[in-house]
């Protein structure tokens, strides 16, 4: 007998959310299907929110650096990054989450939860087309840095662990790895 996992929609995670089914879960929607996500340890919970403060006054007013909260995706997911730099859309946040238009780009960061977020997430993402995601390698202290998204994949992957990067749509800012990687 083969098993056969439900898939859900956005519409239908929304609702559970809204009827308190999910209360006391941390969960995500990853392609129709409700994933638990990992709990943050100390080194997760200090980098990713050290350096989405530098993000922030690094990149002023020219986008919103949203902090582990859920943007919404066509292919049945809404996965909630560690961080996320999307468009600066005031109230219309009040109406919906980020969409892949909205987004200019992703961090995660990860320890125990590598595999899914540099295979899992990184065939989401590149699904819908978001330009740039990197991920925080957490157990080596290196930036995987995936862009180009074609087919479902990111046509670019390399690996940084020192230097500036700079962001595709953002490409006179200067961004610290160290600081990214770090905090």
């Amino acid at each position: 007998m083969t098993v056969i996992p439900a898939k859900w929609t956005i519409d239908e995670y929304h609702r559970m959310i809204a009827a308190g089914i999910l209360d006391d879960r941390r969960v995500e929607l990853l392609k129709g299907e409700i994933v638990e996500m990992s709990p943050e340890g100390e080194p997760h919970a200090y980098s990713s929110d050290e350096a989405g403060e530098y993000l922030a006054r690094l990149l002023t007013e020219r986008a919103k650096v949203r902090h582990a909260k859920p943007i919404t995706l066509p292919n049945n997911s809404e996965p909630e990054p560690d961080i996320a730099i999307v468009q600066r859309l005031g109230r219309e946040y009040r109406e919906h989450h980020p969409y892949p238009e909205n987004i200019f780009w992703l961090i995660e960061y990860a320890n125990s939860s590598l595999e899914k977020d540099l295979e899992t997430k990184s065939k989401i993402y590149a699904e819908v087309g978001i330009p740039e995601y990197w991920v925080v390698n957490l157990k080596k202290l290196h930036l995987v840095v995936f862009r180009e998204p074609s087919d479902g994949e990111y046509t670019s992957k390399f690996t940084l662990t020192t230097a500036t990067i700079q962001p595709l749509t953002f490409p006179e800012v200067s961004v610290s790895v160290e600081q990214i990687i770090n905090g």
